[in-house]
């Protein structure tokens, strides 16, 4: 393994690691609070990947353009591992030392610096143009046309619930949900459309202190 990689620079090396951390992922993401759809997605490029490293290292299909085609599949599913490993691993508390050592990546020691607790919270938008779905659009207060979290935040805690009437308090919003990064989404059943669900969300940052709770805000179930 190369100086300044945590992942073997050889293909053979690449593929194996890639493919080890994307199955621990496959059996984990739930549990790590992983988008499902991304960790398929990078299931599919691992898959590209893989087939053109084959193509390419046979001798009856070695070419050039073979050769170029594995190295493009091989940066594009670097850029998303690198991507997603910052986004949902490095500083994710459900993320143990153990896992972080199954998948082959380092683990880093602890400091004494602390990541800030939010003193902003997310606004948010909320989408009701798809039937039996929400989807929930949050950015930093004041920064709608930014996707960027507040620095050392890990995501959104969302309280929501669905209620008779507007709550008075965040405690009457009895369920909570985490989002990593926008949007988030969530699925009701037919026998609750033309409900009202409240939300309200704060940040929360990688030692799982929250910053000031936002707004509580309306939607109805389409």
């Amino acid at each position: 393994m190369a100086k300044n990689y945590y992942y073997p620079r050889s293909d053979g090396g690449f593929s194996f690691w890639a493919k080890n951390l994307v199955a621990c992922l496959q059996t984990s993401f739930t549990r790590f609070q992983i988008p499902g759809e991304e960790v398929e997605r990078l299931g599919t490029l691992y898959g590209d990947f893989a087939a053109k490293l084959g193509i390419a290292e046979s001798i009856d299909t070695r070419t050039k353009s073979a050769v170029q085609a594995k190295n493009d599949a091989r940066k594009i599913l670097e850029q998303a591992l690198r991507q997603d490993i910052k986004e949902f691993l490095t500083y994710n508390r459900l993320v143990t030392n153990i896992d972080r050592d199954n998948m082959g990546l380092p683990i880093h020691k602890i400091t004494r610096t602390h990541a800030p607790v939010a003193t902003t919270y997310p606004d948010f938008d909320i989408d009701s143009s798809m039937i039996r779905r929400l989807t929930i659009h949050f950015y930093d207060q004041g920064k709608k046309k930014s996707k960027a979290k507040p620095d050392g935040q890990h995501g959104a805690k969302i309280r929501w619930a669905i209620l008779d009437s507007p709550p008075t308090t965040i405690e009457e919003l009895v369920n909570s949900s985490f989002g990593t990064r926008p949007p988030f989404t969530l699925e009701f059943n037919g026998n609750q459309r033309g409900k009202t669900v409240y939300f309200c969300l704060c940040w929360e940052n990688t030692r799982t202190e929250r910053g000031p709770w936002g707004p509580i805000k309306s939607a109805i179930i389409p």
